[in-house]
């Protein structure tokens, strides 16, 4: 069935899925309670253009609820009689794509001074969300903030306006870092756990952006020469910012797109961030995914033969859930996987670039209208 002009769903079977025989999916029965729980106060996740639905998740959901999981071959069982699987296709044989994401600690101050000068910001009063009702007709479609001011709206400043003291005076400081680099590597990341020098731990997550789209400070480098493709991580960039002191605001600079941030609850560290669904990450079992594509919550099954590190040199195939979205993931099988909190974590997470198969467990009710 073609579903959109650039992929087709093709449903295949579960022997067709490589690794799949071999995958522990039994930690995402906690993961689909927790979703459950907050669809039940009444806030169904916005249905994108694949077409699925919350309740087309919730009819999974509820049939998850009481399963009793003790080995894995019980936990894919449960996937292969509820859900038909649909293998997302792409133009020309083209493979889809993975790279990954973290929760970094940052080490930060609750006062400014010359060592940590570089602010986190809560989200400004005069940054408002823009939709198709308010967006001027002069502001790209892709923007949802924007700048309100005398009754006006305009794009919002961007990191170089805000890097430069746009917000400073305003009291929306969360806390201070005392490297700039490390700071936009939060911002790429969209969360954190912040450290502070009195040894007190506090959690931020996303709360909104200034609008401009994220442009990778990697294909900058890439584009001018300074890096390899063949070796390109977050590990060899920061090496570049390192190296090149400089440079580092004119790099950083050239991605406009700029982060703001919200306290989070701090409980329950041995969980991930809560993100854009609204429910604590999963490390390993939570992939981020273009949400004007799909929907929260449903399940992909990831496999990369080429991705081998995460898990001890074998093929990535795991079952992941839907549970956040980015500003650079963008297309039908296109996503980013949690790889946990910390540096360990970082290191995990810097090296993923790989060309992936996508595979989207859709319930069986819902699966009729795929066919």
């Amino acid at each position: 069935m073609t579903t959109g002009a650039d992929f087709h769903l093709k449903q295949v079977s579960y022997n067709e899925l490589e690794g799949w025989g071999q995958d522990d999916p039994s930690a995402l029965f906690a993961a689909m309670g927790d979703i459950a729980a907050h669809l039940n106060k009444g806030k169904p996740y916005r249905t994108a253009s694949l077409g699925l639905t919350a309740e087309d998740l919730s009819a999974l959901l509820e049939k998850a609820k009481g399963v009793t999981v003790s080995e894995p071959e019980q936990a894919r069982r449960f996937f292969e009689k509820n859900c038909v699987p649909f293998r997302i296709t792409l133009p020309d044989d083209k493979r889809g794509f993975v790279t990954a994401f973290y929760e970094p600690e940052l080490e930060v101050s609750a006062t400014r001074d010359d060592v940590w000068k570089y602010p986190i910001y809560n989200r400004p009063d005069d940054l408002i969300d823009l939709d198709d009702d308010n967006r001027p007709s002069h502001i790209d479609p892709y923007y949802a903030f924007a700048l309100e001011k005398d009754g006006q709206i305009s794009e919002y400043p961007d990191r170089r306006a805000i890097d430069q003291g746009y917000l400073e005076g305003r009291g929306l400081e969360i806390a201070y870092a005392k490297s700039k680099v490390d700071l936009f590597f939060v911002h790429v990341q969209g969360a954190a756990r912040l450290r502070f020098t009195d040894g007190s731990l506090k959690r931020i997550t996303y709360s909104a952006k200034a609008g401009h789209r994220f442009s990778p400070i990697g294909r900058l480098l890439l584009d001018r020469g300074e890096l390899d493709p063949a070796t390109i991580s977050m590990q060899t960039i920061r090496q570049w910012l390192q190296d090149h002191p400089d440079q580092v605001d004119e790099v950083l600079w050239h991605n406009r797109s700029y982060i703001f941030f919200r306290e989070a609850a701090v409980e329950g560290l041995d969980l991930g961030p809560i993100a854009a669904a609204k429910v604590p990450l999963v490390a390993g079992r939570s992939l981020a995914v273009d949400r004007l594509i799909h929907t929260f919550g449903f399940p992909f099954f990831i496999q990369s033969q080429s991705l081998t590190h995460l898990d001890d040199g074998k093929p990535f195939a795991r079952l992941m859930l839907a549970l956040d979205t980015g500003s650079a993931i963008v297309g039908p099988a296109r996503g980013d996987i949690f790889t946990g909190s910390g540096d360990e974590a970082g290191e995990l997470a810097g090296t993923v670039r790989n060309p992936a198969d996508f595979t989207i467990l859709i319930p069986k009710e819902a699966a009729e209208r795929y066919s």
